[in-house]
C-alpha cells in the first residue's frame, strides 16, 4: 500500500518537503502591490512581466466578514466568510474558524492568524487528503 499524499486545495498553498505550509503570492516589481494567485500582469498598475513570487505572512487583521447561513448542499452552515489584510498589506479571502458565527464575537481589525488544516475531511479518489487555509483569532 502506498503512502497517502497531502494535496493543496488551491495552487497557491505550497507544501514543502520539509517545513510548514505557506501561501504564495505575487508581488509587482513596479508598484509593490501583492496578490494571491499566479499572474503576469499587475492588477493595480498594469505593469506586465514584473511579478515575482513571495511567501505571504501568516498573520493579519480582519477587514470584512459575512456570516453565511445558506450554502451549497453538504456545506455546514453557518460559517464566517472573511477578508483579511495580511501584515504585508495583501488582502485575501477565506473562512474564519474557531469563533462562534455571531457578530457579538467578531470585531473588525481583530488580529488573526492564517492556519493550515484538513479540508473538512475531503479526499480524492485515491484517498489523499486535502490541505486548506483558514483564519482564526490570534491567541
Amino acid at each position: 500500500m502506498s503512502e497517502q499524499a497531502l494535496l493543496p486545495t488551491v495552487p497557491y498553498i505550497k507544501i514543502p518537503d520539509s517545513g510548514d505550509p505557506y501561501l504564495e503570492g505575487y508581488r509587482c516589481g513596479s508598484c509593490e502591490a501583492t496578490f494571491l494567485g499566479e499572474r503576469t500582469v499587475c492588477s493595480k498598475c498594469g505593469t506586465r512581466d514584473q511579478m515575482s513570487t513571495v511567501t505571504l505572512p501568516n498573520s493579519g487583521k480582519l477587514y470584512s466578514y459575512s456570516i453565511v447561513y445558506r450554502s451549497f448542499p453538504g456545506v455546514e452552515v453557518p460559517y464566517i466568510s472573511a477578508i483579511v489584510d495580511l501584515d504585508d498589506g495583501t488582502a485575501i479571502k477565506g473562512n474564519l474558524i474557531n469563533v462562534e458565527p455571531d457578530p457579538a464575537n467578531i470585531e473588525f481589525d481583530m488580529p488573526v492568524d492564517v492556519i493550515f488544516a484538513d479540508a473538512l475531511g475531503r479526499k480524492d479518489s485515491e484517498g489523499n487528503s486535502y490541505l486548506a487555509y483558514f483564519f482564526q483569532p490570534k491567541v
